[in-house]
């Protein structure tokens, strides 16, 4: 365990957008259920379909377009500002690309409630669905396992807290 990392460069270095955008529809497609495809695409570009959010439990339509995407985005379960605070920071551009594209730390959810999950960790925030804190704490720390970052005591203990509570797998 340690204290987070004070710096936050910007972001994108551990993203490229056209890595994400490749990564964004396969996780779609993964997820969503009477996808449709863009003509032409060879299935690869998802224009719309319908999403079961694990986070607020609720149904969602995705439509692809300036004005409709933002209701579905691909969050990153260990987020990517967390990350960086908590060890990226010393993995290489490769691992960290690895790290922003990695489907274990990839879910499609309701764009509201990631947008106020912000950075936050498991001591600070968990999906408002109470019956998907066990997965959802057990990818962070698969994440932050494969990826060597660390948790702070307070997640460390939040993270105990969850998953004392989950059914015996």
């Amino acid at each position: 365990m340690r204290d987070r990392a004070t710096d936050t460069p910007c972001l994108p270095c551990l993203h490229p957008d056209a890595a994400l955008e490749i990564t964004r529809n396969d996780i779609l497609t993964a997820n969503l259920v009477n996808v449709v495809y863009k003509t032409g695409t060879r299935d690869c570009v998802v224009l719309s379909g319908t999403l079961t959010d694990p986070y607020t439990g609720s149904t969602i339509d995705f439509v692809r377009g300036q004005q409709t995407s933002s209701a579905v985005q691909i969050d990153h379960i260990v987020a990517l500002s967390d990350a960086w605070q908590k060890g990226a920071q010393q993995l290489s551009p490769d691992e960290r690309r690895n790290l922003a594209n990695d489907p274990r730390n990839l879910v499609p959810v309701d764009g509201p409630t990631n947008s106020a999950k912000g950075d936050g960790d498991a001591a600070t925030w968990l999906p408002p669905n109470r019956g998907y804190w066990c997965e959802y704490v057990s990818r962070q720390i698969e994440v932050k396992a494969a990826y060597r970052l660390w948790v702070t005591a307070a997640e460390k203990d939040a993270m105990n807290r969850v998953l004392g509570s989950c059914p015996a797998s």
